[in-house]
């Protein structure tokens, strides 16, 4: 029992470091997200939403956390780790830690409570449950008749010095 709680606490713990972030960054002319990656040997990397700060519309906590510990671990794979979230990823962040192979999210707010405060990202989940042909942002295959639109795969695979993701 006691281990249950010392594992809640460790969760809580970087919870409330991630929500911290989140808050301070309001004062620092950044979007009021934080992030805190985990790392399976128990590393931890922030990150923080720097959206407005950088106009960078990528620059969300969770992706910023992911390249922070990628940076720092010296690895793309993030197998085992954690990502602390003071709010529920968007599409872009949940991709991303997909992507980096995090094992787990844990977050406080969710994306309800984001969209209170002026952070709707309903029209993203509508986007992707929309039919293709319907989607508000066309996206359409076009292959050129100069060059296949194989060629950059072809290539990857020719490869002796590719690195696998």
């Amino acid at each position: 029992m006691e281990s249950a709680l010392n594992a809640t606490a460790d969760l809580e713990t970087y919870l409330v470091q991630a929500i911290d972030l989140a808050t301070r960054n309001v004062h620092n002319h950044g979007g009021p997200f934080g992030a805190v990656v985990v790392t399976a040997s128990g590393q931890a990397f922030e990150g923080l939403n720097r959206v407005t700060a950088t106009n960078d519309p990528t620059a969300h906590a969770e992706v910023t956390a992911i390249r922070a510990a990628c940076a720092g671990t010296g690895t793309f794979d993030l197998t085992g780790a954690t990502l602390y979230t003071s709010c529920e990823p968007c599409p872009m962040c949940l991709a991303s830690a997909l992507w980096a192979r995090v094992d787990q999210i844990i977050f406080a707010a969710d994306r309800h409570d984001a969209a209170r405060a002026g952070f709707d990202d309903a029209v993203f989940y509508d986007y992707f449950e929309t039919p293709v042909e319907l989607r508000s942002m066309p996206v359409r295959r076009l292959a050129p008749a100069q060059t296949s639109p194989l060629a950059p795969f072809e290539a990857w695979l020719a490869s002796g010095t590719r690195i696998d993701y």
